[in-house]
């Protein structure tokens, strides 16, 4: 049976399997800062699932199929995720950056779309680290099946933006979650909160990350200093992070905050455990281990 999230966010050794996860996701933007830029905020990643799966899903047979502009905006207005123009921009910055481009005859209405290869090779790449976090979790294979099976992977992306873009939960973060992820590049500087987040706090209140450099922080993820500064006196006030008496050598993420966002992550991992169960079937291991409790459901 599918992870619950439940279970996901209670096991012990998640927070440990989320800060190696932040650190892999790091070291993918450093090998292609532009694209995770443009996908890094919660909008953008609803976006690029969406698009992903509809040009898996295009089947010649079915005329209209594929990545369209109509076929991306039906699942996401469906959902209020993002406006039409929205859509129209993001496939058009798609487009200019050489993320996807025009499949089959340029003239021919409606046009469709295919991602190029830095693109497709980023979306497995994210499929595999987040295969890895649960096997951590759990002992099972599944990174290791797709990396004997990697046509897999046309089956399981879909199965996991469909899912996605339909559960309430995950489309709307809690408030203090969504004060990053709903922001331009909030999604990179959250995973930089978490990477960092290793030693508690002496009073067991939160998770020292150090010094927050925000001019070092913003020039690496391309982003502005004020816009950056804006946000985490945001954070400061919603009480997600504080540094103690001052001392700005050594910020504070609060320990509440953290399994809030743990609780949201933890949604998308057993949307992701649920679609690999429905192509490759039941994970063998022991799920008999009493750190996972309960099974089933998000």
């Amino acid at each position: 049976m599918t992870l619950s999230s439940h279970a996901i966010a209670g096991h012990p050794d998640f927070i440990p399997a989320l800060r190696v996860y932040a650190s892999k996701l790091r070291g993918q933007f450093d090998q292609s800062p532009r694209l995770s830029r443009m996908l890094a905020s919660h909008q953008r990643w609803l976006l690029s699932q969406a698009a992903f799966a509809l040009q898996l899903e295009y089947d010649p047979a079915q005329p209209g199929s594929g990545l369209t502009t109509t076929n991306l905006r039906e699942i996401i207005t469906s959902n209020n995720a993002a406006s039409r123009n929205t859509v129209l921009n993001f496939l058009d910055q798609l487009l200019s950056y050489k993320f996807v481009r025009i499949a089959g005859d340029p003239n021919r209405r409606p046009k469709r779309y295919e991602a190029t290869e830095l693109p497709t090779k980023a979306m497995f790449q994210w499929l595999m680290t987040n295969f890895e976090l649960l096997d951590r979790l759990d002992g099972g294979d599944r990174a290791t099946t797709l990396a004997d099976q990697p046509g897999l992977f046309r089956q399981i992306q879909p199965q996991i933006a469909r899912r996605a873009c339909l559960e309430p939960k995950w489309l709307e973060p809690p408030p203090r979650v969504a004060l990053f992820l709903w922001t331009e590049a909030g999604g990179l500087v959250m995973d930089e909160l978490v990477r960092r987040a290793m030693e508690l706090s002496p009073d067991a209140d939160g998770y020292n990350i150090g010094r927050i450099d925000a001019r070092v922080m913003a020039e690496h993820f391309m982003i502005s200093r004020t816009h950056l500064q804006r946000l985490f006196r945001r954070a400061v006030e919603s009480g997600c992070l504080f540094w103690p008496d001052g001392d700005r050598n050594h910020c504070i993420l609060r320990r509440d905050f953290l399994d809030e966002y743990c609780g949201w992550q933890a949604i998308k991992f057993s949307i992701v455990d649920f679609a690999f169960e429905r192509i490759c079937g039941p994970v063998p291991m022991d799920r008999a281990d009493p750190r996972l409790g309960a099974v089933g459901g998000h």
